[in-house]
């Protein structure tokens, strides 16, 4: 999971994802109950991908993975950014996407995770 076309169908396949661009036309913030959990450069070539982790696990990324680094303009204890350029397995990549959705969801009020959690 590389090219941008097919992070993004990941992302958005997510329950209640919705894709802005709240910042440029050209990094799609996906967010769910309104909150962000990815932001995708899509002119980046490689495309880059942030999204929130736990730190502890973050700092396990970070660590193992050189295309894992601390989150662009973001908390970089709770954010990391990967860059798409084939080093990483598809399958940590969708593994992230899903955390990050679980992360934030997390937080959300009862109502609205319960909201998702009913949605078709």
């Amino acid at each position: 999971m590389h090219d941008l076309d097919t992070v993004r169908a990941a992302l958005l396949a997510k329950p209640g994802a919705e894709e802005t661009y709240p910042f440029d036309t050209v990094t799609l913030v996906a967010k769910v109950a309104g909150k962000m959990f990815a932001l995708l450069a899509t002119t980046a070539a490689p495309g880059q991908l942030s999204l929130k982790v736990d730190p502890g696990f973050g700092d396990v990324l970070r660590a193992t993975y050189p295309a894992i680094q601390p989150g662009y303009h973001l908390n970089k204890r709770h954010w990391v950014t990967l860059t798409l350029d084939g080093s990483l397995p598809p399958e940590l990549v969708q593994e992230l996407i899903d955390e990050s959705y679980r992360l934030v969801v997390a937080g959300l009020p009862r109502a609205a995770r319960e909201a998702l959690a009913t949605a078709p």
